[in-house]
């Protein structure tokens, strides 16, 4: 099973981040946190990294359906979605969506099944919205 749900751009930083915010917000998902990674690694150990922004990304019918069939899975939300520049191309960002798939593996309970399912799908469509028009990964 794969870790992520992907795929490429050819973009800038800047829009692809914005254009990922848009992507989860028309299927449900709200933007809970965000840690820009370049400037937190720059400000706490003084080392540089390429652009990367980790997006904590939660669709609440989603995540409620999930949390009462299983209170302790609120571990593993919100649903990590990171946006970050290819190392191998400068003018690629890559766009990576945990797989729900992921969560019911490791709380196996079998309730979690159908929640993964809607999940996958959901983020599946927001992750295929941005390659309208791009290269997909």
């Amino acid at each position: 099973m794969a870790l992520a749900l992907s795929t490429t751009l050819r973009t800038s930083f800047g829009d692809a981040v914005d254009r990922t915010r848009k992507a989860l917000a028309e299927q449900g998902f709200g933007v809970l946190t965000e840690i820009d990674m370049k400037a937190t690694l720059k400000e706490k150990l003084g080392e540089e990294l390429d652009d990367y922004v980790i997006l904590g990304a939660c669709n609440p019918p989603l995540a409620h359906r999930a949390v009462t069939i299983d209170p302790q899975i609120g571990l593993l939300l919100p649903c990590n979605v990171v946006v970050r520049a290819d190392p191998a191309d400068t003018h690629m960002v890559l766009i990576e969506a945990m797989n729900p798939q992921m969560m019911v593996q490791v709380a196996d309970h079998p309730g979690l099944a159908e929640v993964a399912d809607d999940a996958t799908a959901a983020l599946q469509e927001a992750i295929d919205s941005l390659t309208i028009g791009a290269s997909k990964n």
